[in-house]
């Protein structure tokens, strides 16, 4: 089961009212605090930088923002988002470069997107419904959802056609500048606050994407789903995340499966259980008895004497194990019910049923009248 994701507010520490330049202080603040490079003994951080991660592209994005208010993470979905769980710490500190850069001297150089070196593109989440009987014989989905891709007219660099992007003055093209502190002890390594650290300047903004060599599209993709799948598991696609610059790979998809409920059968792992009401005198006398499952109705035999909350196990008409294929059971628990009402001569039956009964004989009561004995006669014995 995947697990349940915290309100992006309360991951930050900010009011729902806040401004943009709160939740920008507040991102930044935690990032700092639970960066892996800080916190390398404690890999719980990670987990939770990337958390704070998720939380400031949804709420420093005013689209997602307000989706997201309205509808919560369900709002989100096919939205594009980026899939942090999978994604490097390095590659999620240079894609909020703007409010984290060089922190940490310039750490985007150990595989971040510094100068011109290839980087792989970021990865990208979206989500899918099935239904129980999908999940027993696996299915093909449409998806539809946004992704950012290379800008068509500029090809991804940024400048109008016609324009080439121009080394950056202050840094020298390098991506970084060094500021001495200290009275000139140390010096402190830094992205270049002009250039974003890509060594290079757009003078000529491409008016297609305004600069940024990215523009946002519909992608849509035909998703095989395989059988057996789990609610909150993901299926890769390989590539079809944000492009990679400077000739890297693409990024990948991963589409989160949520598996819809069953009207009468419950999962619990490759076996689905339904609870089957029957009358007491199915439960005395036996019965054979009709009960759902994914292969439509099957006969089952109730045998006499059946107590209450017995299960009865039905090998095979579970659900296939992803990776062997092999079939889980339908258990079936039975519920025995008590008539509320009782006509005349039903009650005159019961009464003629009960001056027959042996209630030391049934083994369910013939304990407890047993202990029951047991504890009056201590009883007796400890007040004389």
């Amino acid at each position: 089961m995947a697990a349940t994701k915290r309100d992006y507010y309360e991951v930050l520490g900010v009011k729902r009212d806040s401004s943009p330049e709160d939740i920008k202080r507040a991102y930044r603040r935690l990032a700092m605090k639970y960066h892996p490079d800080r916190n390398p003994d404690q890999p719980e951080c990670e987990q939770k930088f990337k958390e704070c991660a998720e939380a400031y592209e949804v709420l420093s994005d005013s689209q997602k923002r307000q989706q997201y208010d309205r509808f919560g993470h369900e709002g989100l979905r096919g939205s594009g988002m980026h899939d942090f769980s999978h994604m490097r710490s390095d590659d999620i500190f240079s894609m909020f470069d703007d409010i984290l850069g060089g922190v940490f001297g310039g750490g985007r150089r150990r595989g971040g997107r510094s100068g011109n070196r290839a980087a792989r593109g970021y990865d990208i989440e979206t989500q899918v419904t099935i239904s129980m009987q999908e999940v027993l014989s696996g299915v093909e989905k449409l998806l539809e959802f946004k992704r950012r891709d290379l800008c068509p007219q500029c090809k991804g660099s940024g400048a109008e056609p016609g324009h080439d992007r121009e080394p950056c003055a202050q840094c020298g093209g390098q991506g970084q500048v060094a500021q001495s502190g200290m009275g000139g002890l140390f010096r402190m390594v830094t992205t270049c606050p002009r250039c974003k650290g890509a060594g290079s300047v757009v003078t000529h903004p491409c008016k297609a994407c305004h600069g940024q060599g990215m523009v946002e599209k519909e992608r849509k993709l035909t998703l095989k789903i395989p059988a057996g799948i789990s609610d909150g598991q993901a299926v890769r696609v390989t590539g079809e995340g944000e492009p990679g610059q400077h000739g890297g790979p693409s990024g990948d998809l991963y589409c989160y499966v949520r598996v819809k409920g069953h009207d009468f059968l419950h999962r619990e792992g490759d076996d689905l259980v339904v609870r089957l009401p029957i009358s007491f005198s199915q439960a005395a006398l036996g019965a054979t008895v009709e009960v759902p499952s994914l292969s439509g109705r099957r006969e089952i035999e109730i045998h006499p004497g059946t107590q209450h909350g017995a299960v009865i196990e039905v090998k095979g008409q579970g659900l296939p194990n992803i990776r062997s294929g092999r079939r889980g059971s339908l258990l079936v628990q039975v519920l025995i019910e008590i008539p509320k009402k009782l006509n005349k001569e039903q009650k005159k039956l019961l009464r003629q049923f009960a001056e027959t009964e042996d209630k030391t004989v049934l083994p369910e009561s013939k304990g407890f009248f047993d202990k029951l004995k047991d504890y009056f006669a201590g009883e007796s014995h400890n007040s004389n």
